[in-house]
């Protein structure tokens, strides 16, 4: 169908339309038919009949009003009947895989005239690729997702995995031997922890938290312990699988009984009499991705101590989804283990050393969610400049008010601070064994998720106070802002909690003193 044809008009033609019957308003130099719409309006025929609006140049009142996408939305589109001869629009969006030109919206390595020491052409390149992925596939699934409560979708996933990024999710390694990464851009050998960081934080724009934890995070934090500790025999059965997408797996280790507390757990793990199985007995709270996950990777006491044992979904487990602040999507569980027998061949390291296994998971896992943090904190940032900037207060735009700014000043140093660490750390364990990583970083990361997570929520409170009630609504303008102020905790909790990552941080600088350090 050909679109019809807009006319010119002058600013004059404009104004002769401003009454009940015959009304046009102008935006960003569109001019508008909206004199059936009017009775339609959300908010009142009158609002358009104000004499500020009939008839003349309503762009300011708009985007005083509404987010730049609902003038996109065919609906509204079609009421276009022309524009202002002599001018142009030049209000947008966001346009699919564009870096935004707001001043910290993005990292500082990807900003016009700055440098830095970690990431090279092919990072850049990398990211160009990832970047455009998610905004052409992955965000339109999250906003129909978080709208319907429902899993990510397959064709999302199947996407995914013809692209290895399930693959390169699970950070470098001998998983990637043999794979095409992103289409060949980088080699599987070339490929880093800041090409991950790279997919982590541009998959964290889609905005849409659940979601982000619905699109297999549990394979994230649940597979690798497989990768690294399990039998070449249960690698062989389960890495392939999950990689392609074709099956999930989740970690499984907090219980209603314990969280941080590792050695509280009270599921069980016992051994057969002839040796060859475990049968395992309790409850996990709180698993992300349990709800349909096909694999867990549970923790158990044993006789040994503490073991990590891999289950396959099957008799004797059942899951059962905990509803939350954030959508069903993640899918959340409550999973029973109801004498579930288990092949011995499938405990991942050794028998009662599972707090290795996880300890060295830990760092990987805690890691991911920083970059997630830091990145999301930086869609807030962008979204409170473009509000204070649009808004206006008193007659003068929000940001002429020193307390906005102040409160603007702190988000960005917050954010600055955050990503500025992790990318010394990432450098760290770019250059570190996985036996090193565990060693050295799980203080240093635990202090990093700590300090992430704190600013998040404090930028998550200064973003409701700017955006004021619309930070509060679920739709309309401040609609990322409400999602991420309810979202947000998810972030201080899961993993471990923000308290006790600072106090494992502290503990293991104080074993490292040396004993003739004084003052």
């Amino acid at each position: 169908m050909a679109s019809k044809e807009l006319k010119s008009f002058t600013r004059d033609d404009v104004a002769k339309h401003s009454t009940d019957g015959d009304l046009w308003i102008v935006i960003d130099a569109k001019v508008y038919d909206i004199s059936k719409f009017k009775n339609l309006h959300p908010g009142g025929a009158a609002v358009l009949l104000d004499e500020e609006v009939a008839g003349k140049d309503a762009t300011e009142v708009f985007y005083g009003l509404h987010r730049h996408e609902v003038i996109t939305k065919p609906q509204y589109a079609r009421l276009q009947v022309g524009v202002i001869a002599g001018e142009k629009s030049v209000i947008h969006g966001r346009v699919d895989g564009e870096l935004s030109k707001v001043p910290y919206a993005e990292p500082t390595w990807l900003s016009d005239g700055f440098k830095s020491p970690y990431y090279t052409e092919n990072h850049r390149k990398f990211q160009k690729a990832v970047r455009q992925f998610v905004d052409e596939v992955v965000t339109p699934d999250a906003v129909a997702r978080e709208e319907d409560g429902k899993p990510p979708s397959k064709s999302v996933i199947d996407a995914m995995a013809k692209l290895n990024l399930h693959a390169m999710r699970m950070g470098p390694g001998k998983h990637l031997k043999g794979l095409e990464l992103m289409g060949g851009i980088v080699k599987p050998e070339e490929f880093d922890y800041f090409h991950e960081l790279i997919i982590t934080q541009e998959f964290a724009r889609s905005g849409r938290r659940g979601y982000g934890d619905g699109l297999m995070s549990g394979s994230v934090i649940g597979l690798p312990p497989v990768l690294n500790f399990g039998s070449p025999e249960i690698k062989a059965k389960v890495v392939p699988d999950v990689l392609s997408g074709q099956k999930l797996i989740c970690l499984a280790i907090s219980e209603a009984f314990a969280g941080s507390d590792v050695a509280g757990l009270k599921t069980t793990a016992k051994k057969t009499e002839d040796g060859k199985h475990w049968i395992i007995n309790g409850t996990k709270k709180w698993i992300t991705n349990g709800t349909f996950a096909h694999y867990f990777t549970v923790g158990c006491r044993t006789d040994d101590g503490f073991t990590v044992i891999l289950v396959e979904r099957g008799d004797g487990v059942e899951t059962k989804a905990i509803k939350t602040s954030y959508s069903p999507t993640a899918g959340t569980a409550f999973i029973t283990f109801d004498n579930v027998k288990v092949p011995v061949e499938n405990t991942l390291g050794p028998e009662g050393g599972g707090i290795f296994v996880m300890l060295s998971n830990f760092n990987h896992e805690r890691w991911v969610m920083v970059c997630s943090s830091a990145r999301s904190q930086r869609i807030i940032v962008e979204e409170c400049l473009k509000w204070t900037s649009q808004r206006k207060a008193f007659g003068k735009p929000l940001h002429s008010q020193a307390v906005i700014r102040s409160k603007m000043a702190a988000m960005i140093s917050r954010v600055e601070s955050v990503q500025s660490w992790l990318e010394n750390v990432t450098y760290q364990m770019n250059n570190m064994s996985y036996k090193q990583q565990a060693a050295k970083l799980a203080g240093p990361i635990g202090m990093l998720k700590m300090l992430a997570t704190r600013s998040a929520q404090e930028t998550a409170t200064d973003a409701v106070q700017i955006f004021g009630g619309r930070g509060i609504t679920k739709t309309g303008m401040g609609s990322a802002i409400e999602h991420y102020h309810r979202t947000v905790p998810f972030d201080a909790i899961l993993g471990g909690a923000e308290d006790v990552l600072g106090d494992l941080g502290v503990r293991q600088a104080i074993r490292g003193m040396p004993k003739n350090a004084k003052l």
